[in-house]
């Protein structure tokens, strides 16, 4: 879907907070981080997509993601440029870039300029914003 037709999912926190679990809503929603090797899929290396789990927006396909030795999914694309959104991270007295659903807004990681080819970038992503099909 492209930028120019994409509808926002949007709902009150109430919502939110009724569709997820705890940690989903704080990671998500209040912008956290799960602890390393500790969330969903995190070492999973099936084929299959990664999807939002606030919203189900395709987000990552299994073949972009590679062990970063994080604790986190890693991938080095996302499955269509658009399908996430950059904002500006200036918390904990660093600048980094965070990486969001495009159609909601939640809140999934970071993106840093340390990755493998073809693109250099490791999208590090919380387990627990991401929902996985195998395929």
């Amino acid at each position: 879907m492209s930028s120019e037709t994409q509808v926002k999912t949007e709902k009150s926190n109430a919502e939110w907070r009724s569709e997820l679990t705890p940690e989903q809503y704080y990671v998500t929603r209040e912008h956290g981080t799960e602890r390393a090797f500790t969330g969903p899929n995190w070492n999973t290396k099936d084929d299959g997509l990664y999807s939002c789990v606030c919203c189900g927006n395709p987000l990552f396909k299994s073949d972009t993601k590679f062990d970063s030795g994080t604790g986190w999914p890693s991938f080095f694309a996302p499955v269509e440029k658009h399908a996430v959104a950059e904002y500006k991270d200036r918390s904990f007295f660093m600048t980094r870039t965070e990486i969001r659903c495009a159609d909601c807004d939640a809140h999934l990681g970071h993106v840093f300029e340390d990755g493998p080819r073809p693109t250099g970038l490791r999208y590090c992503m919380n387990g627990t914003a991401l929902k996985f099909e195998r395929q």
